[in-house]
């Protein structure tokens, strides 16, 4: 008997830990730690709308119920990338 080839993977991005400071998020085999005070749109969320995260393979992330858009490059390299809020 053959086995059958992998299906696609459909869980491109996760939620892995929350802390008071923050969030990691995972994305192919990598860690980000998202910190409330850089990413305050997130701090007061409801905790399934902060799970409820969509992303492509290109690393485009979205949460629907937050109305926040990220990508990948702006955890990559958050110096080229400087979030205010005010």
């Amino acid at each position: 008997m053959k086995s059958v080839k992998n299906g696609k993977i459909i869980s491109k991005a996760e939620i892995t830990n929350i802390s008071e400071h923050g969030f990691w998020l995972y994305f192919k085999d990598k860690e980000y730690f998202l910190p409330f005070v850089e990413y305050p749109w997130f701090k007061d969320c409801k905790i399934a709308d902060l799970l409820n995260v969509r992303s492509d393979d290109s690393g485009n992330f979205n949460w629907p119920a937050l109305d926040v858009d990220l990508k990948i490059e702006i955890l990559q390299n958050p110096d080229h990338y400087p979030l205010t809020f005010k």
